[in-house]
């Protein structure tokens, strides 16, 4: 078979749409997803100079959208697409990962990916069927929240259509506005939804087709039944299963690791434990080809909430009642906000009102922790750009608007606020991880999670390559497990395979690079060992760096929260745990090493040579 990757150029502003494929080399070097994503966007912010001359809510912003290579086949949990653009709310790489449907719709109805260029004169919507695609006036869409829009979609189009929207919020094109797909499934960080509303781009709909070819078919079909079942009999999975991800909340609040009240606390009330949002959960849901099953579809009106989501708008904000942080979250769904800096941005607001630094001449009314029908309505006023809730529409640039103290209490890096519920100061791997992060404070791109298992050494040294330091609250090999993360990771993106179904994650088997290689060659011929594979990673990993460095970012912006080097935690057994930074500069140092970039965190002039010559064809670029 020769594998092919078909990819649509669409300019909104001109209607022209040129339809062509990946020149073979860039796709063995970058897969699909997250890495070829990484490689265009490299090339077209490059194409005007100087990147940072492309304002994120531009014009000349592209807006990349692409499914992972073994999205829409039969491999276990391949469902997945990312989006990539220059990021509105950080400034640096926006890159936002999703599961659900509409990247199998997507490669079935014939594209593997989408570069958006341009903006729509007036609000539109891209339909894909059958290898084609057509522009359409999005009149009656303009306005409607993220569900109504998919189902008058639907309506328009037949049962199979399956579709990716902005809601009001990316169309107000407030800076950690999301795509969404389906109840919950979110493209949500760094605001790839302003950046499709900046464009009047509100859907992307797909429809028709036929199943993908594969290279093999019956070899894929009998590593997914052996994948699946290795997979089911997963003790992690199996839980995972039947309660999703609010089963970590009672034990990271047991040990004193949730964030608490903008991280001045780190522990909270019970009411959000996990046997609490059973209660309103009537059914588990699974995304394309999932063996897992992980998200809730909610008795109150929606799917979820994730951990992630119960703690930032829950505890974060000292909401505890746990149908109030429900409904927040079907809420933020349906607005097509990003939970982690919505929960993120109101309590650091919340905490600059506690402390006086900012008051009602500024917000309106009083912020007071807890006050549920204060938050909900903030959140419909953010999505709205409504009084106080439009500076806020602007998540971590808000900061213009207030003292320049309010730095001090912002839980972000790089510009994104932070998306993991931990409070990392007692996961010193946490830490580095959300630290070095490529789009800023994420727990997805490298988060270690094995150190909390207490693995013995030839485990951690079978997935690390080496024995390491077991003590989660050390110092020291952090800059080992970041970077094997960060690569597997990127991997699996590159795949579009989910976290939940990859090795380090939460467990130290499931798939790793010899089943992905296997998987691979069955789907499309195309060969790889386990080191050829990780180095797609590292490759995916570097081009990202590329990309921060000529938007002027480097080892001084790899850092952490003023709070996390300086705040004690306060409580529980993680009490008196903090950052020390001395430490992690040596942290940085160790992980920089790994990476093989120089001391200020820049990748190495051959690997640049290499990067640039495969997305450039060996023309000399600078930046």
């Amino acid at each position: 078979m020769n594998y092919t990757s078909p990819i649509a150029i669409i300019n909104l502003s001109t209607g022209e749409i040129e339809i062509t494929t990946t020149p073979d080399e860039l796709l063995r070097a970058y897969l699909g997803g997250r890495g070829l994503n990484m490689a265009y966007l490299r090339q077209y912010l490059r194409q005007h100079g100087d990147p940072r001359s492309v304002d994120a809510l531009s014009p000349e912003n592209p807006l990349i959208i692409g499914a992972g290579l073994m999205t829409g086949t039969i491999a276990p949990n391949a469902a997945r697409f990312n989006v990539s653009a220059r990021s509105p709310e950080s400034g640096i790489l926006g890159d936002a990962n999703c599961g659900g449907f509409f990247a199998a719709a997507m490669r079935k109805a014939g594209f593997d990916r989408l570069i958006i260029l341009g903006r729509a004169e007036k609000p539109s919507y891209l339909l894909i069927e059958d290898g084609q695609i057509s522009l359409h006036a999005a009149d009656g869409l303009w306005g409607l929240n993220a569900i109504e829009t998919q189902d008058q979609l639907k309506a328009r189009h037949g049962s199979g259509t399956v579709s990716a929207v902005i809601g009001p919020s990316g169309e107000n094109q407030v800076r950690m506005a999301a795509i969404m797909t389906g109840q919950k499934n979110a493209a949500g960080r760094g605001g790839m939804g302003a950046v499709m509303g900046s464009k009047n781009l509100k859907a992307i709909v797909a429809r028709g087709g036929t199943a993908i070819e594969v290279a093999q078919k019956e070899t894929l079909r009998a590593l997914r039944l052996k994948q699946q079942e290795e997979l089911k009999n997963s003790k992690v999975v199996q839980v995972l299963g039947k309660v999703g991800t609010p089963l970590l909340y009672e034990v990271s609040n047991r040990l004193g690791a949730i964030r608490t009240r903008n991280s001045q606390e780190n522990f909270f009330e019970e009411t959000l434990n996990g046997e609490e949002v059973e209660k309103f959960s009537d059914k588990m849901l699974a995304c394309t080809s999932c063996v897992v099953h992980c998200r809730h579809r909610n008795t109150l009106g929606g799917e979820g909430p994730e951990y992630s989501t119960l703690v930032l708008l829950g505890a974060n904000i000292g909401i505890a009642p746990v149908d109030q942080v429900i409904q927040l979250n079907n809420l933020v769904n349906d607005l097509g906000l990003d939970a982690s800096s919505t929960g993120t941005i109101i309590g650091w607001a919340m905490e600059l009102y506690q402390r006086g630094l900012i008051d009602d001449s500024l917000t309106g009314k009083p912020l007071v922790w807890g006050d549920y029908e204060t938050v909900y309505a903030l959140i419909e006023d953010i999505a709205h750009r409504r009084g106080f809730g439009d500076i806020l529409a602007e998540s971590t640039q808000a900061a213009r608007y207030f003292p320049q103290e309010a730095l001090d209490y912002l839980i972000a890096v790089k510009n994104l606020p932070q998306s993991d519920p931990h409070d990392v100061r007692y996961f010193k791997g946490f830490a580095l991880g959300i630290a070095v992060a490529s789009r800023g404070a994420d727990h997805l791109r490298n988060r270690p999670t094995l150190e909390v298992f207490k693995l013995p050494d030839e485990a951690r040294a079978n997935v690390y390559g080496r024995v390491n330091d077991p003590d989660p609250t050390g110092y020291k090999d952090k800059g080992l497990i970041v970077a094997y993360g960060d690569d597997i990771y990127a991997i699996a993106d590159c795949l579009g395979v989910c976290r939940f179904v990859t090795r380090g994650f939460n467990s130290p088997h499931l798939l790793g690079y010899q089943e992905f290689c296997d998987s691979v060659a069955a789907a499309t011929g195309l060969e790889y060992t386990p080191a050829s594979l990780r180095d797609v990673g590292r490759r995916t990993l570097d081009t990202g760096r590329r990309i921060n460095a000529g938007l002027r970012w480097h080892r001084a912006d790899d850092t952490l929260p003023k709070r996390y080097f300086d705040d004690p935690m306060p409580a529980r057994k993680t009490k008196g745990h903090h950052v020390d930074r001395e430490q992690f500069q040596k942290m940085l140092d160790d992980y920089y090493s790994e990476r093989g970039w120089d001391a200020d965190g820049r990748v190495s002039a051959e690997r640049i040579e290499e990067i640039d010559g495969l997305i450039f064809g060996r023309m000399n670029y600078e930046g």
